[in-house]
């Protein structure tokens, strides 16, 4: 930091705030650290009586704080993101489309570890609307280290930490069991509730089959989805592990592999991925009809932007899945 006659100013960068104090008008910085005073600023710092002006000093091995910013920008900025302007060595990053926010969370966390880094981000893997902001950066001083931005892009490599996966269209099939709905003695009350949560992505039941509680019968109606050329197969009800809950059999028997059945959240215990042929095929608990947030809230976006869920995606929902 140099202090330096104000009219020798031009061109040089701001290191402290100036405040314009107006009585019953204005108590405001005019012009803020990191400004990069102007000659047409010149007048306006002296009318503040500023004569003199503490700059910054340029020794080739420190970074102003935007220009750091910027280099944050260009390791986190991915697919459907859009970045804002530096404002006050900061930068926000938004969505520019509906989808799931997705972040390198352990690269992340290494370059955080570098000292004097701030990146923040919305929680991982959570559906995003259109223009949020979902993340924010700076460096902490006005000036930082050369190597340590260095370090910082040595940590990131060449893939941007954070993209928006964009929602893609399915054809939804819809199993509803249970011999009560089957033989009409009941309504089935299930399949609103998951036409109410297809539409708010923009899909619909394309397909729907009812099938009494024989494991035999509801591997038919997910075979005859299937035929029909359904890209996603949801399963109601049959889900627990009483003797007469055979849909997870039924899921299984169709030669489908079984990525989970059971997952650390509640509600939503019992819940059951399987892939056939690529084709999502989900056995919904109860739950999801009465409960307002379960795990398939937390599963369906991720599944409908094409991402292929493993066992871990699901084991490590535990912390943060008591809904």
């Amino acid at each position: 930091m140099k202090e330096i006659p104000v009219q020798d100013a031009v061109g040089k960068i701001l290191c402290h705030d100036v405040t314009q104090i107006v009585r019953g008008v204005v108590k405001d910085a005019k012009f803020r650290k990191g400004h990069i005073i102007t000659e047409a600023d010149i007048p306006e710092l002296l009318k503040l009586g500023k004569e003199n002006i503490f700059v910054w000093e340029n020794d080739d091995s420190k970074l102003h704080e935007n220009d750091a910013a910027e280099i944050l920008r260009q390791i986190t900025q991915g697919e459907n993101l859009s970045a804002g302007e530096v404002k006050e060595g900061k930068i926000e990053l938004k969505a520019t489309c509906d989808g799931v926010f997705h972040v390198d969370a352990e690269k992340l966390n290494a370059i955080n570890d570098v000292s004097e880094i701030c990146i923040a981000t919305v929680q991982n893997k959570i559906p995003v609307r259109k223009n949020k902001s979902v993340a924010g950066m700076r460096v902490i001083p006005l000036v930082i280290d050369k190597t340590k931005m260095a370090r910082v892009k040595e940590i990131a490599g060449n893939v941007p930490l954070m993209k928006i996966a964009p929602y893609k269209k399915f054809k939804v099939g819809l199993v509803v069991t249970g011999s009560e709905i089957f033989h009409g003695r009941i309504e089935d009350t299930f399949t609103p509730v998951i036409e109410s949560k297809l539409k708010t992505f923009g899909l619909q039941v394309d397909a729907r089959r009812t099938s009494d509680d024989s494991k035999d019968m509801t591997r038919e109606k997910i075979s005859e989805l299937l035929n029909l050329g359904m890209e996603m197969i949801l399963c109601t009800g049959g889900m627990s592990v009483d003797p007469d809950d055979r849909t997870p059999a039924a899921i299984k028997s169709t030669g489908a592999s079984v990525v989970t059945y059971g997952v650390p959240v509640l509600p939503g215990a019992m819940f059951m991925l399987a892939y056939l042929d690529d084709v999502p095929i989900m056995g919904l608990p109860g739950c999801v009809m009465f409960c307002s947030k379960t795990v398939f809230d937390m599963i369906l976006p991720r599944i409908l932007t094409g991402e292929k869920l493993t066992r871990r995606d699901f084991t490590t929902l535990g912390v943060g899945g008591l809904l």
